[in-house]
C-alpha cells in the first residue's frame, strides 16, 4: 500500500494506454486526479501541463482502465468469516483490480433487514479498502415465501435484490417481487437453476458426466427457470437481471428478449467464459461450480455472446470454501470457487486470443455494471470517481493459491499460466494497492 501522502494528495498518471470502455475509446494519454475523482483525461502521447504539486505515476507500456465492477460475490460477513471476511476479500479484490464488489446476501443472517444492511456498510468502511455494497435477499430468511421489505433496504443501502446461490422457486412470488421492484425501479438479480431439475446432479450432463459416473445437471435446469423469469419481466415491466448463464438456449432466450425490448440483462461466471467441463479432470473439486462448467461448444458461445454485447456483465462469482467443504468427494462437495483475484487476469485470456477486444472486455467487467446499479464509475471521464487499474496486460504468471489474499484458496485456477498483473489500484483517488514491479 502507498504511504499516506500519496494516498491523499492528486496524482497524474503519465503516457498509460487507456482504455474508455464506456466510451469504447482506447489510445495513449494521461489522467490526472484530485479530491478523489479524475479531474482531467489527456487523450495523445504528448505529456499534459501540470499543476507543480502533482505527483506523477509512469503508466509507460501499461494499461490504465476504469476499476472492475464485480456484480457477484461472497464475502463471508455476517456468519462465515471462517471462509472470507470484507477485510480479506477487499485485498483480494484490489490485487486484482477490482473497486467495487457487491456482496452476495445470502449471509447468516442473511441481508434481509436494514440492521443488516448498515452492520455491512460499518464494518466495510473500518476494514475494506474498495468499495463493498450490499445486495439485500429478495426473500426473507432466503425461503422463497414472503418477499422482503423493498423500500426500506433501498433506502438503507441496498443496490439490487437476489437469494443470492438460491433460485426463487416459486413463480407466484417472483411475479409479485417484480411487480413490487418495478415500483422502486430496483434491479432483481436471480440465479437461474431450478432446484427441481437439477436435482441430484453435480456436474454439466453428458458423456463426460457418464464417463466419470457422476449425475449431471441437464441445461433444462438453467432455461425452464430462465424462461418464466423472463415472460414474468415482459409483463410486469421489471427490470430483471439473470445473474449467469451458461449455454446457448438460454442466450437465445436472452436475444429474444432483448429483441423485444424488455429490460432484462444477464451475466455470466468468469468460470464459464475459461473452463469446461473436462477441467474437471480427476474429481477436481476446486471445478465444482453453479452453474457448472459446460461442453466447450458452449463455453464458446458464451465468448461470442460477450464479445457481441449480448450477455452484459462478467461476474467472478467469487465463493471461498474452506477445506472440509472441497476435501470431500466430487458429489458431496460443496460448490462455489474464488474468483476475484484472478478475475481479470482470467478474463484477459480472451484478449490475448483475439476473442474479444479490449474495451468491449472492460466494458462487461467495468462499465457496464456499474450503469446497471447507477454508479458513477466504470468510465475514464472528468467528474469521475477515481476508481482505476493500472495493468500490465502482457506480465506472465503462474497462479499459487498458498500467495491469493483471499482467506480460502479454492482456486480452479491454482497452477494455471496466465498474463495480466495489476500494478496498481487507486479507490476514490488512493492508491489502495501496488504490485510488484514489472
Amino acid at each position: 500500500m502507498a504511504d499516506s501522502s500519496e494516498q491523499t494528495s492528486g496524482c497524474a498518471i503519465l503516457g498509460a494506454r487507456l482504455v474508455d470502455p464506456a466510451s469504447g475509446r482506447e489510445d495513449l494519454g494521461s489522467v490526472l486526479i484530485r479530491d478523489g475523482l479524475i479531474a482531467d483525461v489527456h487523450w495523445g502521447g504528448d505529456r499534459p501541463e501540470l499543476p507543480a504539486d502533482i505527483a506523477t505515476e509512469d503508466g509507460q507500456g501499461l494499461v490504465l482502465a476504469p476499476g472492475l465492477v464485480d456484480l457477484r460475490a461472497f464475502l463471508g460477513e455476517p456468519g462465515a468469516e471462517f471462509r472470507e471476511t470484507l477485510g480479506t476479500g477487499s485485498q483480494a479484490a484490489a490485487a486484482g483490480g477490482v473497486t467495487t464488489v457487491i456482496c452476495r446476501p445470502d449471509t447468516d443472517p442473511p441481508i434481509d433487514d436494514p440492521s443488516v444492511i448498515d452492520f455491512i456498510k460499518r464494518r466495510a468502511r473500518d476494514k475494506a479498502i474498495v468499495n463493498v455494497l450490499p445486495a439485500a435477499a429478495l426473500t426473507k430468511g432466503l425461503h422463497g415465501k414472503e418477499i422482503t421489505e423493498f423500500g426500506l433496504l433501498l433506502e438503507a443501502g441496498a443496490v439490487a435484490f437476489s437469494d443470492g446461490a438460491n433460485g426463487v422457486r416459486n413463480p407466484q412470488l417472483m411475479r409479485r417481487a417484480m411487480i413490487y421492484a418495478r415500483d422502486f425501479d430496483a434491479l432483481l438479480i436471480n440465479h437461474v437453476e431450478d432446484p427441481d431439475l437439477r436435482g441430484t446432479g453435480v456436474m454439466n450432463e453428458g458423456e463426460f458426466a457418464s464417463r466419470k459416473g457422476l449425475p449431471g445437471i441437464p441445461h433444462e435446469a438453467e432455461t425452464v427457470m430462465l424462461e418464466r423469469d423472463l415472460r414474468l419481466a415482459r409483463a410486469s415491466g421489471a427490470r430483471y437481471h439473470a445473474a449467469m448463464i451458461s449455454c446457448s438456449d438460454s442466450l437465445a432466450l436472452i436475444r429474444r428478449a432483448k429483441e423485444d425490448g424488455l429490460n432484462v440483462t444477464c451475466g455470466v461466471s468468469i468460470n464459464n467464459l475459461c473452463l469446461n467441463e473436462n477441467d474437471v479432470g480427476e474429481y477436481r473439486t476446486f471445478c465444482k461450480v453453479s452453474p457448472p462448467l459446460r461442453h466447450e461448444d458452449e463455453r464458446l458461445a458464451m465468448i461470442e455472446a460477450v464479445a457481441e454485447g449480448l450477455i452484459d456483465v462478467i461476474v467472478s462469482d467469487h465463493d471461498p470454501q474452506d477445506v472440509e467443504t472441497k476435501r470431500q468427494p466430487f458429489a458431496e462437495a460443496a460448490n462455489g470457487a474464488l474468483g476475484i483475484e484472478t478475475l481479470l487476469p482470467a478474463a484477459l485470456r480472451l484478449y490475448h486470443g483475439e476473442q474479444i477486444g479490449l474495451a468491449s472486455l472492460f466494458a462487461a467487467l467495468s462499465s457496464r455494471p456499474a450503469e446497471l446499479l447507477g454508479l458513477g464509475c466504470g468510465r475514464l471521464a472528468a467528474g469521475a470517481p477515481a476508481d482505476l487499474a493500472l495493468v500490465d496486460i502482457d506480465a506472465p504468471f503462474v497462479v499459487d493459491k498458498r500467495k491469493l489474499k483471499s482467506r480460502a484458496k479454492n482456486s480452479p485456477f491454482d497452477e494455471a499460466r496466465l498474463q495480466g498483473l495489476v500494478r496498481a489500484t487507486w479507490v476514490g483517488g488512493r492508491v489502495v494497492y501496488r504490485g510488484e514491479a514489472a
